[in-house]
C-alpha cells in the first residue's frame, strides 16, 4: 500500500539527513594508523614475543629461472621435506629442502627425473646468504636479495619490517573481498603490501624484488587455514608465484615458536669477495675461473668474444674487469650466452651495459628481448643505470664469427632435456669446445657411473653428429679435461 505524500516526504528527508550524517562521520573518522594496525594483527597472531621460529611441511614447487623454454612455467618439483627457520632479531634464516622433479625437462640442480633427490641447506644472515656444501660453507651472493625476501614475507616478518619501514595503510578489495592493506619498501630489496583480513591474520604478501635477469619481478604468497601453535597462530598452507608461475605450494605440519636458531655467518662466507683466475688454454683464449661459474675469453683481431656472463652484477662485473686486463683496448663486441636458465644468464645484463651484442639460442631471443628491456627500479643494475638498449641476435642452428684467421663455431645441442636451443662454442682451430651444463667433469679419478647421464650422452651424439674434432672442453662448471674424461664417463674409451 502507496505511504500518504506527507509521510513519504519525511521519510525520503530522514533518508536524505542519514546518508549527509555518514558522508560526515566518515568523513571526521580518523585516518588508520599503521602502528595501531600492525600491534593489532601481532596480539592476533601471537606474534609480539616471537623472535624466532621454525616451520616444516612439504608439497610441490617449481625451479625458478630454470624453464625449458624461455617464457614457460619453471619445471615442476616434488617436495618431500621443507624446513624454514627465522631469526627475526639477527635477521637469520635457514631453509633445508629436499626435491625432486616432477616433469624431465628443465633445468637445476637437481637430478634426471627419476634419479633421486636434491638436497639443499640454504642460510642468511644480515647481508650475508650461503649454502652448505655437506660441513662447508659456500659464499651465495647471488641469492642474498631472494633471501631476504623470503624472510622478511614469512606472516609474522612482514608484519616486524612494515613496523622497521613505516608502512603506509589502506583498505583494498581484492577478488570481492576487503583486506587492511599495509604497504612499505625494504630499500634496495624489495616493495611489498601484505593484506590481513577481519581476523587481523596475513593472508596475502604482494611483492616486487630485483631479478638479474627479469629487472623487476612480481611475487603473490597465499597464507591460508591458520591454526594455534602454543599461542602462535600459522598457516597450514602456503603458496606463492614468482614471475608468474608457481615456485611452491606447501603443506605445513609442523610449527615451533621460539627456538634457538644457528645461523651465524661464517667468517668465509663474511670475507667473500669475487676472484677471477684466467688460465690460458690457447694463444688468445683463456678459461675464467675462480667460482662455481666459468666463463671463456676469446680474442679477435679487432675485438673479443666473451663466452658466458653468468650469476649477477658482481660476477660479470668482475669478468669484464678480468678481460680488459688481458687484452686493453678491445672492445667486448659480443656475448654468447649458453643458453637462458637465471645462474647463466644473470650477468648479461652487465654485459649488454658495456655494449656487448648478446647472442643466445632462437627461441629465447624475444624473451631477452622483453627481459632486458624490462626496468630495474628497486635496485638499479649496470643496465639501468647505463641507459642502453639492448642488442639480441638469436641463433636457429649455427651461427660462425671469423676475422679471417679465428673461428667461433656456435650450434645448437640437438636433444638435451636441459634447454631448448641449448648452445654450445666450438673452435676449430684450437680444437676447443665450450659447453655449459651439458657436461660437468668429475674429480680426477673418478670412476664412471654406472648408468651414464643421458645429458653427457646427448652432448657426445652432437660432437659426432656435427664431426666436431675436439681435443679439450672447456666447461662453464668445472676444470678443463680432454675428451677422452667425457668419453669414460659414458662408457666409451
Amino acid at each position: 500500500m502507496p505511504l500518504p505524500a506527507f509521510t513519504a516526504s519525511i521519510s525520503r528527508r530522514l533518508a536524505m539527513l542519514c546518508g549527509v550524517a555518514a558522508v560526515a562521520a566518515c568523513a571526521s573518522a580518523p585516518p588508520m594508523d599503521a602502528a595501531s594496525v600492525i600491534s593489532k594483527a601481532e596480539a592476533a597472531m601471537g606474534g609480539t614475543t616471537l623472535a624466532t621460529l621454525r616451520f616444516a611441511g612439504s608439497g610441490t614447487g617449481g625451479i625458478f629461472g630454470q624453464a625449458y623454454t624461455a617464457g614457460d612455467a619453471w619445471p615442476k618439483t616434488n617436495i618431500s621435506s621443507f624446513a624454514r627457520m627465522v631469526d627475526y632479531p639477527n635477521a637469520g634464516m635457514r631453509q633445508d629442502t629436499a626435491l625432486s622433479r616432477a616433469e624431465p625437462n628443465g633445468g637445476g640442480a637437481v637430478p634426471l627425473m627419476g634419479q633421486g633427490e636434491q638436497r639443499a641447506t640454504a642460510m642468511l644472515q644480515g647481508v650475508h646468504a650461503w649454502n652448505m656444501v655437506g660441513p662447508a660453507p659456500t659464499a651465495s651472493p647471488v641469492a642474498l636479495d631472494a633471501r631476504i625476501h623470503d624472510l622478511w614475507t614469512t606472516p609474522h616478518g612482514v608484519l616486524k619490517a612494515a613496523l622497521k619501514n613505516k608502512a603506509t595503510v589502506a583498505t583494498r578489495v581484492l577478488d570481492g573481498k576487503s583486506y587492511t592493506a599495509l604497504s612499505f619498501t625494504e630499500p634496495g630489496r624489495f616493495e611489498a603490501t601484505a593484506y590481513l583480513n577481519a581476523d587481523n591474520l596475513v593472508e596475502r604478501v604482494d611483492s616486487r624484488q630485483s631479478s638479474p635477469v627479469m629487472g623487476d619481478v612480481d611475487s603473490v604468497i597465499t597464507y591460508s587455514a591458520y591454526k594455534d601453535h602454543g599461542g602462535v597462530k600459522f598457516p597450514s598452507r602456503m603458496t606463492q608465484v614468482q614471475g608468474g608461475s608457481l615456485v611452491l605450494d606447501l603443506q605445513i605440519t609442523e610449527v615451533q615458536p621460539n627456538v634457538t636458531p644457528s645461523m651465524a655467518a661464517p667468517e668465509l662466507v663474511r670475507q667473500f669477495a669475487e676472484r677471477v683466475v684466467a688460465e690460458k688454454v690457447a694463444d688468445g683464449v683463456w678459461h675464467l675461473v675462480g667460482g662455481s661459474h666459468n666463463s671463456v675469453l676469446i680474442e679477435m683481431k679487432d675485438h673479443l668474444v666473451l663466452v658466458e656472463t653468468p650469476l649477477y652484477d658482481g660476477r660479470s662485473a668482475a669478468v669484464l674487469a678480468e678481460a680488459k686486463k688481458l687484452v686493453p683496448g678491445k672492445p667486448i663486441r659480443f656475448v654468447v650466452n649458453s643458453h637462458h636458465h637465471f645462474d647463466h644468464s644473470g650477468g648479461l645484463r652487465t654485459a649488454v651495459a658495456e655494449g656487448a651484442t648478446l647472442i643466445t639460442n632462437g627461441p629465447a631471443k624475444a624473451w631477452f628481448d622483453k627481459a632486458l628491456a624490462n626496468p630495474n627500479r628497486i635496485n638499479p643494475d649496470a643496465l639501468a643505470r647505463s641507459g642502453r638498449s639492448a642488442t639480441v641476435e638469436g641463433v636457429a642452428a649455427r651461427r660462425s664469427l671469423t676475422d679471417g684467421q679465428r673461428t667461433v663455431e656456435i650450434m645448437e645441442i640437438v636433444g638435451s632435456v636441459h634447454a631448448k636451443g641449448f648452445l654450445m662454442v666450438y673452435l676449430p682451430n684450437e680444437k676447443l669446445l665450450i659447453q655449459a651444463d651439458a657436461y660437468t667433469p668429475a674429480a680426477p679419478n673418478t670412476p664412471p657411473p654406472a648408468q651414464p647421464n643421458g645429458n653427457h650422452v646427448v652432448l657426445v651424439q652432437n660432437i659426432e653428429q656435427n664431426k666436431l674434432n675436439v681435443e679439450r672442453i672447456l666447461p662453464l662448471h668445472g676444470r678443463v679435461v680432454p675428451l677422452s674424461e667425457l668419453m669414460t664417463a659414458v662408457g666409451r674409451k
